[in-house]
């Protein structure tokens, strides 16, 4: 088969969960399979195409990468229906698309794509009006009608698109996501360990929070339920300080100003960005990871906490009750009274922090990429 694949997502160079899921993914499919033939579809107008090496050393891989002015090609793609992107790339039996984006291919071609959340939707005042404009002209719904087979990485997100869209149930098919072999517990002593502790200048024992900071993570409730633990003036409670980690989201406002003003300011570290290669430490410093999100189409950072035997505090909504199982402590992100008891909770009792890393351990290995590729591979072949 010619298998053509949309890499348009790693344009930024950025890692989130689209394009850890993407790379990822693609990492495996190709390691494994040598008998199709893959084309990856590039564009991007002015910039300088990123690294494929780690796809284009195999000989069964093609990169055809274009600089099309962005936005007039996806104007030409949403008013015309044109071009047609397999017969870009020189024709394909089937297209796959791992991001939502604007596409349009022949109809002798078979369409997969990939729908990781409809958070756009859901929760629309969570994003600009530039991003909710996108949204609309990308025309999701249509593109899923179009499709031959669209992928969730999660059951949530295959109940939404069925509930939401009326995408038929049989259409849809749920192959979670996996988890990189970089996160894993290390001692404490590590070097990297400590590298990472004295750049960000954190103190032994800490709350963690690692997400973009934005209102549909819900960092907001954390922050003021670390506020109604300092002002017990507990002995225990007093060890820890909060790291809020991430970059700034849209309407983040509120919650920046909240820190500013927080009678603990002192005691609540704003990190930033944190690189790829210094996620898995940061984890495994942590006493605790925290994800009080509202919504998640399949939630890597608690898989990635997990996997690094940190306790996990998430929300029960969503998909992350698939992610987490009974390995951590799930909590209602609407009642913030139940974020401050879970807290309580871990803080107080190390035999429970003991007993959800243990946990946490074990449920992590059940998400592999390569389990992940396996099951997208058997979907492109059945087509």
């Amino acid at each position: 088969m010619r298998i053509g694949i949309d890499v348009r997502c790693l344009a930024e160079g950025k890692r989130t969960g689209v394009e850890e899921y993407t790379i990822s993914l693609l990492e495996k499919l190709l390691e494994t399979d040598t008998e199709n033939e893959y084309i990856l579809f590039f564009n991007a107008w002015r910039k300088k195409v990123p690294d494929f090496s780690w796809a284009t050393q195999y000989p069964n891989v093609t990169l055809r990468a274009f600089h099309f002015p962005n936005k007039l090609f996806n104007l030409m793609i949403w008013y015309l229906g044109w071009p047609k992107l397999d017969t870009l790339i020189g024709g394909t039996d089937i297209f796959f698309l791992p991001n939502l984006n604007f596409a349009s291919v022949s109809r002798k071609t078979k369409l997969v794509v990939t729908a990781h959340d409809l958070s756009f939707e859901m929760f629309p005042e969570t994003f600009s009006w530039r991003q909710r404009l996108w949204h609309f002209l990308v025309n999701f719904r249509g593109l899923l009608r179009r499709a031959d087979r669209i992928i969730a990485v999660s059951q949530s997100t295959c109940s939404d698109l069925i509930s939401y869209y009326g995408v038929p149930e049989k259409k849809v098919s749920v192959v979670q996501s996996g988890i990189s072999d970089d996160f894993h517990s290390v001692s404490r002593n590590h070097e990297d360990l400590l590298r990472v502790q004295e750049k960000y200048k954190l103190p032994y024992k800490f709350i963690l929070a690692l997400s973009t900071l934005e209102p549909r993570k819900n960092i907001l409730s954390l922050v003021e339920a670390f506020e109604a633990l300092q002002r017990l003036d507990h002995p225990v409670y007093g060890k820890y300080s909060l790291v809020l980690a991430g970059t700034r989201g849209w309407k983040c406002e509120e919650l920046f100003e909240a820190v500013e003003k927080s009678p603990f300011r002192d005691r609540i570290i704003l990190a930033g960005y944190i690189t790829d290669s210094e996620k898995a430490a940061l984890y495994n410093l942590a006493s605790v990871f925290v994800y009080p999100s509202f919504y998640e189409g399949f939630g890597f950072p608690p898989l990635e906490a997990m996997a690094c035997g940190t306790p996990v505090i998430a929300s029960h909504s969503s998909s992350l009750p698939e992610v987490v199982g009974s390995a951590g402590i799930l909590i209602d992100p609407y009642q913030p009274d139940e974020l401050f008891r879970a807290l309580q909770e871990v803080l107080l009792q190390p035999g429970l922090c003991e007993t959800l890393s243990k946990k946490g351990l074990i449920q992590a290995k059940k998400f592999t990429w390569e389990k992940t590729a396996k099951e997208t591979l058997d979907i492109l072949h059945r087509l």
